[in-house]
């Protein structure tokens, strides 16, 4: 996995949600991200990294604002 390619995506799907033009494209972008979140959090845990639990919050944060 490259992981600067899933931060860098991570952040755009962020970005378009908060520019999104009407609550659907918003709660699509929410989703991207959500889903984003969550492929680098089950990444950085297969590594033991602290940081997967920062994500792991990420995830569930965005699943709630869908």
């Amino acid at each position: 996995m490259d992981i600067n390619h899933e931060y860098a995506a991570h952040q755009s799907a962020l970005m378009q949600a908060d520019g999104a033009a009407c609550a659907d494209q918003r709660k699509r972008q929410f989703a991207k991200a959500s889903h984003i979140a969550g492929r680098i959090s089950t990444f950085q845990l297969g590594l033991g990294a602290a940081a997967a639990c920062a994500w792991s919050a990420a995830h569930l944060v965005a699943a709630e604002q869908s």
